[in-house]
């Protein structure tokens, strides 16, 4: 006996009352069965609603040849009239991220033909895959359409056309569909079949921002949240952008500059401090000049650092050069030759001295996790 299905009839029902008409054992707890139910199953990229059904929790919702087959944690007098309750904020926020994303893929459908080719509502936000690509101007203006759409509270119309009526109907669909096929139309916006809830206005979406896009095999991959989750959004970025003006004494529309500002600010002073040590580092590499072979120590240096003061030591000693940096039992290091190959003295230090490196057969690199005087007393 297929269950007659509320959640179509009014997709705003959040208490209702059926009889049972099946109770089964099953993994995970019991499958029942009413005669109708306002829960919506599983499908159409929408997650199932949960709930309580006569004081049990429902854990899943799924359908299987027209009967909605619900997953309790505890069983259900079989023949009894009972009452069940959604959880009604879940179910509304997934109304809202399924009506914003028909909102958006219509748009998108109407300016490019692109298709919707993924659907996923994630915790956070949602994904959606189109199979083209939209340039961040174009993706400005769907954003500002949809919320367009979002304020001008449009009713949606959802209905299944006669066999006779559908060939006239439009609707995105990724392929041909047998009857019945249930339309779901935002006038104006777009028309999509579709088996999932939505909500009765698009002014019950909220709000509709986009996060991010991405490009995926040759289309994108939109990242975006509706409703209350796009409040949730612009409150954490506005107390983020608050913070921001505080410490940059700027004002709150002002940030950004004030930020490429502070960046250029310590860009110049980040050339100037390497300038220094480089000046440092020279006098250092002076101090070798023909020596025969180096072993040096020298405090703190990252690695380009590292880099050129072993560079400039092997331009004016005789021999082999290796400098290491860094604390005590965990050492960067250069070794360095103007003529010869240190691979093999890198590979038997690294053996020795618990390492890893490599590069080229005249400069090696890597690090080494070993004590000052274990690696004085490998070089000595």
């Amino acid at each position: 006996m297929e269950t007659r299905k509320l959640y179509y009839e009014d997709s705003h029902l959040r208490c209702f009352s059926a009889k049972v008409l099946r109770c089964t054992p099953v993994e995970g707890g019991y499958q029942v069965v009413l005669d109708a139910t306002a829960f919506y199953p599983e499908g159409g990229g929408e997650a199932p609603d949960l709930g309580v059904l006569a004081g049990a929790k429902v854990l899943d919702v799924q359908e299987k040849e027209g009967e909605i087959l619900h997953l309790c944690d505890s069983p259900l007098p079989v023949g009894e009239t009972v009452t069940g309750e959604i959880d009604w904020e879940r179910r509304f926020d997934l109304m809202q991220q399924h009506t914003g994303e028909h909102i958006i893929s219509g748009l998108i459908h109407d300016k490019f033909g692109y298709m919707n080719t993924g659907f996923h509502v994630g915790a956070d936000a949602m994904e959606v895959d189109f199979d083209g690509p939209v340039s961040s101007e174009d993706l400005a203006e769907i954003e500002r359409k949809a919320n367009e759409a979002v304020w001008a509270n449009i009713p949606l119309q959802c209905w299944i056309p006669t066999p006779e009526e559908l060939p006239g109907v439009f609707y995105r669909t990724k392929r041909a569909l047998p009857w019945p096929v249930r339309i779901v139309q935002v006038p104006g916006y777009d028309s999509c079949a579709c088996c999932g809830v939505h909500v009765k206005h698009t002014g019950e979406v909220g709000l509709i921002k986009i996060l991010s896009c991405v490009s995926l095999r040759g289309g994108i991959r939109m990242e975006l949240v509706c409703g209350k989750r796009a409040y949730r959004h612009i409150v954490t970025v506005f107390e983020e952008n608050r913070r921001v003006s505080q410490a940059f004494s700027a004002p709150m529309n002002n940030t950004g500059e004030a930020a490429q500002k502070m960046n250029e600010a310590l860009a110049a002073e980040k050339s100037r401090a390497i300038g220094l040590q480089n000046r440092i580092l020279d006098g250092v590499a002076e101090s070798y000049v023909n020596c025969a072979e180096v072993l040096h120590f020298e405090p703190e240096l990252d690695g380009n650092a590292l880099r050129y003061v072993t560079d400039k030591i092997a331009r004016v000693c005789n021999g082999r050069v290796a400098v290491f940096s860094g604390t005590e039992g965990n050492y960067a290091y250069c070794l360095a030759q103007r003529e010869g190959d240190l691979r093999q003295l890198n590979k038997t230090m690294c053996e020795t001295l618990n390492g890893r490196g490599g590069g080229k057969p005249h400069f090696q690199q890597g690090t080494v996790r070993a004590t000052k005087d274990e690696i004085l007393k490998f070089f000595a």
